[in-house]
């Protein structure tokens, strides 16, 4: 590549045979960029290199010496991969972060920064020298490294374990069972966590990239505070996407070589048969992460192109089982609790998957939890561990199911019974007999929201006089992002853009809106963790007999709403009004009420 460049340059006029063979010769014996020694020995200027070489390569050229760069952006890049990659962050727009390197295309440095700084990136070309004077005047101490969480220093090298070096690795298929115990310290057995909080976490990690590569991957996503990791493989690459509060980001591409590899990977670390490609499988783990504790759920699925893997991650440090902190409006958690507080019926939460509808039943039981109360569950899976409260893990193999479970149940005294989900009708009548002979059932659905939660249950079989005999309260609910309070802005919402989303302009005349303008501490998004929006509708005496009349989901809504439930938009407005959260957020989460 340099003997080109210097080819290219020499026909170009811009330097001499004689100038290019002395560059050369000081190349051989320094082994610093072609570029380096043809400015060091003036044959060509720094600003005409860089421009030669942006014309070349067709990008951007930056001239560091005219560029005074913040020290907080500095800070993004470790001295140690500054210098190894010739590398200088020179500045942020939105998500993406510009970068000054002597060879604009090394992928693998590239993939490196984007991966670990979760950033999109966009190189400039800059001559060699120049980086070198910027190196020395900005990284002074080349063993500097850049602050990092705890979560990701206590797993070891592998969190700094660069993409370049897994691909510089040999990658066999013999590497699959290398170092299988990749997680051997991190693995949490049946024994009690407090025993295992006292031992000593320190990885030793075999050599094998694909191991590095999703300890590393699992870390990360650990350290950002992701809900899941999606590895999907597609015909050239596989796209691994994090899901960080309620989105996902993109946030790199490994090579399609790797598929099979890290799939076994994964496979294996969530006991799983890595011989089977054609059927889903399900498995999980419990691993210790510098000193959290995470819970892995680890599911495949067969593709076009290989076996998708989604690993869901249940950081327990990070768990928050108290109602008062979920987002529930004040009258509506009144109504909530007096249902949970029932002696009997049946009192669902309902909403898309992933809304955190089993914390709001966790919160529930917790608040429920009292030696003199007799709670049983019947999950699947089981995705937290309640002290005090007898949990059970639906195994449909064996024929343990919902339904079978809640009959076991029956015989056991129970007071108040939790049921994953009611997704039959054989669940929905046990469910029924159950609150109808003095037991609080409590359970899930999925529906949009709790009006036609009704219709839902009667669509799948259930006589609408059980159901309005049974029913306590319904809460629907759905996760909305906060805004970051590092970079929290005001902006102004044009009336008619209010006007067209159905909401009425005067409301927030006098109200401040702000949005999030991005910053490191929320990963550039504007937004950092989620809150709950809730719409409760108590089952009284009215919606009974709209119920028994087989009436549709609207008029069991206007009647709820005249007696004062706030759905879904009303809740996400409030907190808009409060400076919690976003307009488009409330946008993309809601919809206008009829």
């Amino acid at each position: 590549m340099n003997i080109r460049i210097g080819q290219i340059l020499l026909d170009s006029g811009m330097i001499s045979n004689k100038q290019l063979e002395n560059a050369l010769n000081q190349q051989n014996e320094g082994g610093a960029r072609l570029g380096y020694y043809l400015v060091s020995s003036n044959a060509i200027s720094e600003t005409d290199l860089n421009k030669f070489l942006a014309r070349q390569q067709n990008i951007e050229s930056a001239n560091l010496d005219n560029i005074d760069i913040d020290e907080n952006i500095i800070h993004l890049i470790s001295g140690e991969i500054a210098h190894r990659y010739e590398v200088i962050p020179i500045e942020i727009v939105g998500r993406k972060l510009i970068v000054a390197m002597t060879d604009p295309h090394n992928l693998f440095a590239i993939d490196d920064l984007r991966f670990s700084l979760g950033m999109d990136i966009e190189p400039h070309i800059t001559a060699s020298s120049m980086i070198r004077r910027a190196l020395g005047k900005y990284y002074t101490n080349s063993e500097a490294l850049v602050e990092v969480d705890d979560s990701r220093t206590k797993v070891g090298s592998t969190v700094h374990t660069s993409i370049a070096d897994i691909e510089e690795e040999k990658l066999e298929s013999a590497d699959l069972l290398v170092g299988d115990e990749v997680f051997e310290s991190m693995i949490v057995e049946d024994s009690e966590e407090e025993e295992f909080a006292e031992e000593d976490i320190n990885l030793d990690l075999s050599d094998s990239p694909v191991v590095k590569l999703v300890n590393s991957l699992i870390a990360d996503a650990v350290r950002r505070g992701a809900s899941d990791i999606h590895f999907e493989p597609f015909e050239r690459y596989i796209r691994v996407r994090f899901r960080i509060d309620g989105v996902l980001h993109e946030v790199m591409r490994p090579s399609r070589k790797y598929r099979s590899a890290m799939v076994s990977r994964l496979k294996i670390l969530g006991g799983m048969n890595i011989a089977d490609h054609h059927l889903p499988q399900d498995g999980r783990q419990k691993i210790l992460v510098g000193d959290r504790f995470v819970d892995l759920r680890l599911a495949t699925l067969p593709t076009l192109f290989g076996e998708k893997v989604e690993v869901r991650l249940l950081d327990r440090s990070k768990v928050v089982l108290d109602l008062e902190k979920l987002g529930f409006e004040e009258e509506p958690l009144k109504i909530f609790r007096k249902a949970i507080r029932r002696p009997f019926g049946i009192v669902l939460v309902t909403g898309p998957t992933g809304c955190g509808k089993t914390t709001t039943l966790y919160s529930a039981l917790t608040e429920r939890n009292d030696v003199e109360v007799n709670i049983m569950t019947a999950e699947n899976p089981v995705e937290f561990n309640l002290k005090g409260i007898n949990q059970v893990q639906m195994n449909t193999d064996v024929g343990l199911t919902f339904a079978n479970a809640l009959r076991a149940y029956l015989r056991q005294d129970p007071d108040i019974i939790m049921v994953g989900e009611i997704r039959d009708k054989e669940t929905a009548e046990i469910s029924i007999r159950a609150a109808l002979t003095g037991h609080l059932v409590l359970s899930t659905t999925h529906t949009n929201d709790a009006p036609s939660t009704i219709n839902r249950l009667i669509d799948i079989g259930t006589e609408p006089f059980m159901l309005s005999t049974s029913l306590a309260c319904i809460a629907s609910q759905r996760l909305i992002r906060k805004i970051c309070s590092k970079c929290k802005a005001e902006i102004h919402v044009p009336d008619e853009v209010l006007t067209d989303a159905g909401i009425d302009p005067e409301r927030f005349r006098k109200v401040k809106l702000y949005e999030g303008t991005g910053c490191s501490y929320c990963n550039n998004t504007g937004y950092k963790g989620r809150i709950g929006i809730f719409e409760v509708m108590s089952i009284d005496e009215e919606i009974r007999q709209l119920i028994e009349g087989d009436a549709n989901s609207l008029e069991i809504e206007k009647a709820a709403l005249s007696k004062g439930m706030i759905n879904l938009r009303e809740s996400a407005l409030r907190k808009l009004e409060r400076g919690e959260t976003t307009y488009d957020e409330v946008i993309r989460e809601t919809i206008s009420s009829f």
